[in-house]
């Protein structure tokens, strides 16, 4: 597990719900066997990397940037091994008799031999599962539209203000970004027949930007031309790890008018683990070449 899942993950507050989405570039036995990275699982991140982290920032606990919620991306883990080991490092940090974090994984998906995996890692004090749904990409006219079909997932969230959301992920191929990007309305229209939800997330590595999605080709984007959808990420967004580019690969985009009034676009987080904790971009690149993107939905305003 990297510093920046843990500590996105390891701390509470208030009942605010952040969501964050994260692709773990190619997380597997590889990644979680690599010395480097294990060490500063098991033995920086509970002591030296907490608290120079903390004392970087000069804040509590509580100011850390947690997630109750995170999407992650390309899991690469054909033995089923790496991700649970992911989970057991996350729960046994904490000392309750029912584990603080639960997830829902997807099956292997891809085309041919390269496959890989969605997952959501969710605080059960926060979150609920209501529903899961395998987006099947069968359209007769448009079959195999997805490298990696979205695996829709329906969350209960009764401390927000939207009570419930679905969110749609994706990790789209670079080079079919626009074409899967458009494709998401599909999904939308599809789901939102299926589920009585009114409010929709649509997130993940979109790959929309640094060439991959041209500007002559958003007009043609239903997901971005449909006044409906709100995308609360903007283009100048920067979520790549690397100095060397500037891109807005990672995005989020909103459909319902309760959840665009519950996430304000000022809570839009990029967590910059390379700069938190003083890594060089070598180092951070150890853990992926994505920074984590995060939203907060508000919670319930309580009278008196």
């Amino acid at each position: 597990m990297s510093p920046s899942l843990f500590l996105l993950l390891s701390f509470g507050g208030v009942l605010s719900l952040k969501i964050c989405s994260f692709n773990i570039q190619s997380f597997g036995e590889s990644k979680v066997s690599k010395p480097v990275v294990l060490n500063i699982i098991l033995e920086h991140i509970q002591a030296s990397w907490l608290l120079y982290a903390m004392y970087q920032a000069k804040a509590t606990e509580k100011s850390i940037t947690r997630c109750d919620l995170m999407l992650v991306m390309e899991i690469k883990d054909a033995k089923g091994t790496a991700f649970p080991q992911l989970m057991t490092h996350l729960n046994n940090r904490y000392r309750g008799r029912r584990p603080e974090y639960g997830h829902v994984i997807s099956q292997r998906l891809g085309r041919k031999s390269y496959k890989e995996q969605y997952a959501f890692i969710y605080r059960q004090k926060l979150v609920s599962l209501k529903s899961v749904y395998q987006y099947p990409d069968i359209q007769s006219e448009d079959t195999d539209a997805f490298a990696r079909e979205p695996f829709v997932v329906w969350f209960s969230s009764p401390t927000t203000e939207i009570k419930d959301f679905v969110i749609i992920p994706i990790h789209t191929t670079p080079d079919a970004a626009v074409k899967e990007i458009d494709e998401l309305y599909d999904v939308y229209q599809d789901v939102a027949q299926k589920w009585q939800s009114k409010n929709f997330i649509i997130m993940g590595d979109f790959n929309a930007a640094c060439g991959y999605v041209p500007k002559k080709d958003w007009p043609n984007i239903r997901l971005r031309s449909t006044a409906s959808f709100f995308w609360i990420t903007g283009d100048d967004l920067d979520t790549s790890v690397k100095e060397s580019t500037k891109c807005a690969y990672d995005r989020v985009v909103l459909h319902g008018e309760k959840i665009i009034q519950a996430i304000r676009p000022e809570s839009v987080e990029v967590y910059n683990f390379k700069q938190a904790f003083g890594l060089t971009e070598q180092q951070a690149l150890t853990v992926s070449d994505h920074f984590p993107l995060c939203i907060t939905v508000n919670a319930v305003q309580r009278s008196g």
